[in-house]
Formats: C-alpha cells, structure tokens, sequence
C-alpha cells in the first residue's frame, strides 16, 4: 500500500505531512511512557523485522499479492506510540532507500500503514483483552483479529484520501470497492504473521510483549478438586534477576535479527511478483495514470537491488541485507535517544515517582 506521488494532490499530501508530522511528535512524547530496559533494544529491531517482512509478498487472488504493514504487530509488542515510530522509520528507509513509496506521499504512506494501522489495530485489541480469558492465547487472538481489521481500516483511509485529493477522475466508488475487497484478503495473511511473531514471543518472553502487561493470570493449582494459588516461588536476588532477564533480552535480540536478515537476504527471493493490492488496483482502475518518477528511483538500491549487479538473486539479497541493517542502525538510534530522553527527564532523589 506505497502510495507512490501523483495519486494524491498536493493539498492532500501537505495535509497529511502535517497530520504524519503531528503523530510522531505525539509518538515520540508517549514512546518515553513505553520503552524501559527491557523494550528500547527490540524498538529498533521490531522496525528490522518489519522490514524484512515486507519484502515477502505472498499471493492473495488473480495476480495480486500482498505484504505486512506491520501496524498491529508493532503496537502489540512494543506499545502504540512505539509502534508508529517503528512504521514511520521502515517507510522512511523504504522511500528514501529503496524508491518504495513517493516522498511528497511520504505524509500520506505514515497516515496510512503507521497511524491508521497502529491506532485502529491497538484500539481493536485493547477491547478484546478486556474480555476475553486472562491467558496467553487470548493475547495472540486478539492480535490475529486486530491485525485482520487494521488492513482494510488502511484501504478504507487511503480510499478517503483519494475521494479529497486523487489525481484522476475515477469513481470513488469504484476505489473503495476494489480497494478494500483485496486488502481484506491481505489482511489475513497479516493477521497470521502477526499473530505467529506475537505467540513466538510472548512463549518466550511475555514480560517484552507490551499488549501482554498484567493480563496473565496468577497461576493455579488444583488440589482436591479446588483450585487454589500456587505457592510464591523463591526470591531471586535482583542482580541475578536482571542479568538472566539482560541475558535472555540480547538472545532474543540476536535469533531475530538474524531471522529478519534471513527473510530478507534469501527468502525474500522467492516472494510472488505480482503487483501488490494498491498496484493492481491502480493499474486495473486507472488511478495511476498520473504516477510521477520517484525522486531517488536511479539511487543504487531502487527497487530493491543493489545497481551494477547482474545477478538478480545477490542483487537482491544484498539490498534486502542492507536495508535491515540501516533500519535497525536508524530505529535504534532513534529509541535509543528516546529513551535517554525518559532517563534525564525522571526526577532525581529517593522519593522520586516511577516516570
């Protein structure tokens, strides 16, 4: 769903740069609320994986494919406002880096697939945790739901954004049926991934799912047929604590910034060519017939492969490896920062408040 420039007016496209504008320096106030120690070192990678993802267009319908907006899948893990930081920064190395997605509809690509995805998804499972049963596999349902609904929730926004500023005549009506129709099909396949990567943590480690905090219920034992609470376990000092949690923390880190340069190095090779759900729609509607060049499309990785080098494959490969390394280099400085930010604005001295 890369709106590339000329499908948007410029009016239209100011105003979401001002909209897009408005929500990370929201963002970046509440992100200070969301990353601790535990979730500021993934920040960045969950923005690497979220990259990599992308580049695995799987086949929905009649020539069309489709890939993770990632949305859902961020805000579940690393807290909404996290979330559309992690989005923004992928559309940003995607637009600047790879010509995915048009600069002057850079306001338009963040208010789509960052905020629009990110506050609809979150809303969406906020509501299902709240009732549904306290456990592990209620969090992972509902991340499979919210994920479902955020996908065609973004056609819907983009189908808005073009009945305001489209560049062309074609009937809104037209648009919104052909838009949403496929992206509820992608949605699927975005639910499944996301609630695959969110089911995978959270077994491993759900004190860094952020949608996961205090909805585990205490564990229970039933002893003649009553159930009763389990005995507290042993104290552990606190320094052990926390290097097994800074041990455990780097592990994950490691096996998933591995996984997310080996999804984009080499399985990203085998993902379906066709045109994803917003290119096919605009081909066969006729909204592209104003599509203007993408202002860095002769940059040394557009089209996501690396200029001057013949073999489609390491081409390829190569720039899918550099694109996780300089998403999870920029996310990261920008959490990083965050972060450090939280920890010079909390107040000093022993009665201090937790910030």
């Amino acid at each position: 769903m890369h709106v590339p420039d000329g499908f948007i007016n410029a009016p239209v496209s100011a105003v979401t740069g001002v909209i897009a504008a408005g929500a990370i320096a929201v963002s970046l106030r509440g992100a200070r609320r969301e990353l601790d120690e535990r979730t500021a070192p993934l920040a960045g990678l969950v923005a690497a994986f979220i990259f990599s993802v992308q580049m695995l267009n799987f086949p929905v319908a009649a020539g069309t494919s489709g890939h993770l907006l990632g949305g859902a899948l961020a805000a579940i893990l690393v807290g909404p406002y996290t979330g559309v930081l992690c989005v923004s920064v992928v559309l940003l190395m995607q637009g600047i880096l790879f010509a995915d997605g048009g600069l002057t509809a850079l306001g338009v690509n963040i208010t789509d697939m960052a905020i629009v995805t990110t506050v609809v998804a979150y809303a969406v499972f906020r509501g299902l945790v709240k009732v549904l049963p306290r456990r592990r596999s209620s969090v992972t349902a509902a991340s499979f739901v919210a994920a479902l609904l955020s996908v065609p929730c973004a056609a819907l926004a983009f189908t808005a954004m073009y009945a305001l500023g489209g560049t062309t005549d074609v009937p809104v009506g037209k648009v919104l049926t052909a838009m949403v129709g496929v992206h509820v099909l992608i949605g699927i396949g975005e639910a499944a991934i996301t609630a695959l990567t969110v089911g995978a943590v959270i077994a491993v480690r759900p004190d860094l799912v952020y949608g996961a905090r205090g909805l585990t219920a205490p564990l229970k034992l039933r002893v003649g047929g009553e159930l009763i609470d389990a005995p507290a376990a042993e104290p552990v000092p606190a320094a052990a604590r926390s290097a097994r949690s800074a041990r455990s923390t780097r592990r994950i880190w490691g096996i998933g910034l591995i996984t997310a340069l080996v999804l984009a190095g080499f399985v990203s090779f085998y993902a379906s060519a066709s045109p994803d759900g917003l290119e096919k729609v605009a081909h066969d509607k006729g909204i592209d017939a104003k599509e203007q060049p993408h202002r860095t499309g002769d940059s040394p990785l557009a089209g996501y492969g690396v200029k001057d080098i013949s073999d489609a494959r390491l081409s390829g490969g190569l720039a899918g490896l550099i694109g996780v390394g300089a998403t999870v280099v920029v996310g990261s400085g920008v959490f990083w920062a965050v972060r450090r930010r939280r920890t010079q604005a909390a107040p000093a001295g022993p009665n201090a408040e937790a910030v």
